[in-house]
């Protein structure tokens, strides 16, 4: 390692939505921003997250001053409870952030072990030779953070995830001033996040959501409403609350993240709740329908959410008819629009009434081209790296800082694991570390790989059949079997013929087999295999999954 250079790197959130993690690296000291999780993409069968591949952090674990969180968002914390029981460092952020985060450790039984520690807006930490300060900005979550970060070569700006609202619900608007006197200073690297770089103009307030509620709620005085959105987005849901009062009605939480976020907001202090509002799910039946408003989670189709649930009257508690209201207050995420395309046509087939779609009642929390442009000019950077976003977000936001009149040779569009080299005036590449994707399923922390999904999708698109035999080596006979098993491949009562030329083909191998003088278990097996998969292919095109389970007596 190169000495007096700065070491920065992405192990996760380069084309991709979500897994954010950044790592910066000096001498013997190393910062961590973010321990983000993604959701497995449909080909990932049963595969419940993906968190980063933290190899390189589970080698350097001495140096690592502390992790940084610049909100509460699970794509920026969700990786935590499976990261820290490999590394265990410090961990800071904002009083929110660190709330919800507790929550997730508590179900992890972690909540001893980890190191939490609270700042605010404005907190400056020193972490070994860097310099770390939390500076305010706006986002659908509250307590959202930038992070500037003082190396010896230089100042890092890391927005994490960001937009600029001049009428925010907490009255908190992003500290553009101190992002100014960074940039009058002078920032050495900008690492902005890109989710919404396709969009033109500004990203609209969040406050433009409550005058659509209203107007939702007066048109539907007669209605039970039931209002489905992020359970982390806190000031919608206080919004939600705060309508509901207007009007008269009761509100109840449904779905564990709901429950869980509005808690610790409640708790803290983020969320306002008047006296006797909010009622427990299983009270709702004793008031008029028309006088309780629901929320709940579920906003993007997931299976065995609380919305989903009710859609198809699995719910415990509540039993969805046409005197109901269901308000999507959320755009489905890229890949989720079939599961809430789903929920929309049972709701329907229901009698229910459904708002969705509707540009009114949802504003997203990503900044958009204009609000872009601005952290471009008050950081004017000497070199830029996007972030956060698919390889057309990056690219496309390395056009628009060229727009902005930046040196394109100054514009490093990396991808996972690459590492940047930087001193006070110049940035290189400088290979890479070890970086990937590591799968949760269950328990299960990384035993699930590609070689295990592969047999998987194996399994899901052609099927297996497995064939018992036992055998007498010394005997050279065959002793009982094969029996055939299908699974997820014929129906055998249908297709007794087949199997039946399947039995005779694995008899004949094995008997040729043991008549040669063949005793070795695995030449036996791939004869097997490689006869029935030329048989079956001839048959049916189809290839399933072939497990010959041979014993000896």
């Amino acid at each position: 390692m190169a000495k007096n250079k700065l070491r920065v790197m992405m192990l996760g959130g380069l084309n991709e939505i979500g897994k954010n993690i950044a790592v910066l690296e000096y001498g013997e000291d190393i910062v961590v921003i973010d321990c983000g999780l993604a959701f497995p993409d449909e080909d990932m069968l049963g595969i419940d997250l993906v968190i980063p591949d933290i190899t390189y952090l589970e080698k350097n674990a001495s140096k690592i001053r502390g992790i940084f969180l610049t909100h509460g968002h699970e794509d920026h914390i969700g990786a935590l409870p499976y990261v820290l029981r490999s590394i265990n460092p410090p961990i800071y952020g904002t009083r929110l952030t660190l709330g919800i985060l507790e929550n997730k450790l508590a179900e992890h039984k972690l909540t001893k072990k980890a190191k939490l520690i609270t700042v605010e807006a404005g907190s400056v930490v020193n972490a070994g030779v860097f310099k770390c300060e939390f500076i305010r900005v706006n986002h659908s979550i509250a307590d959202a953070c930038a992070i500037a970060v003082r190396t010896p070569v230089g100042v890092v700006l890391h927005t994490g995830d960001f937009k600029l609202d001049v009428s925010p619900i907490d009255g908190s608007m992003m500290d553009v001033t101190r992002l100014g006197e960074y940039g009058n200073e002078g920032v050495l690297l900008l690492m902005c996040e890109s989710t919404n770089v396709e969009r033109s103009g500004y990203t609209p307030s969040e406050r433009t959501v409550g005058h659509s509620l209203d107007h939702i709620f007066l048109s539907n005085s007669d209605k039970r409403i039931i209002i489905a959105t992020f359970s982390s987005n806190v000031h919608r849901v206080q919004q939600i609350i705060n309508t509901s009062v207007k009007f008269g009605r009761k509100v109840a939480v449904t779905g564990r993240s709901m429950i869980n976020v509005v808690g610790a907001a409640v708790r803290l202090g983020y969320m306002k709740v008047p006296e006797n509002v909010l009622i427990d799910l299983s009270d709702i039946n004793k008031y008029p329908s028309e006088m309780v408003t629901v929320v709940t989670t579920g906003s993007q189709g997931e299976p065995m959410s609380a919305l989903y649930r009710m859609a198809f009257s699995d719910h415990s508690q509540i039993e969805l008819s046409s005197k109901d209201l269901v308000v999507l207050s959320s755009h489905a995420i890229p890949g989720n629009e079939l599961l809430v395309g789903r929920i929309i046509n049972e709701l329907y087939k229901r009698g229910v009434n459904v708002y969705h779609d509707d540009p009114e009642v949802h504003v997203s929390g990503h900044a958009c081209q204009e609000e872009l442009k601005l952290m471009h000019n008050l950081a004017r950077p000497k070199f830029f790296m996007p972030i956060h976003g698919e390889y057309r977000h990056l690219m496309q936001h390395k056009e628009l800082a060229e727009f902005m009149g930046m040196d394109p040779k100054n514009i490093f569009v990396t991808a996972t694991g690459d590492v940047l080299e930087l001193d006070k005036n110049s940035c290189k590449r400088a290979g890479t570390v070890p970086s990937g994707r590591v799968l949760i399923d269950g328990y299960g922390v990384g035993d699930v790989g590609n070689i295990v999904l592969r047999d998987r999708r194996h399994l899901a698109q052609d099927g297996l059949i497995v064939v018992v035999a036992t055998v007498d080596v010394e005997e050279k006979t065959l002793a009982s079997g094969p029996d055939i098993v299908s699974r997820g491949f014929v129906y055998v009562r249908e297709a007794e013929e087949l199997m039946e030329e399947v039995r005779r083909i694995a008899t004949k191998v094995l008997t040729d087999a043991l008549d040669s003088g063949v005793t070795e278990w695995t030449q036996m097996k791939n004869s097997v295999k490689e006869s029935l998969t030329k048989y079956l292919f001839s048959k049916t095109k189809r290839k399933p999954m072939i497990l010959p389970v041979i014993m000896n007596v």
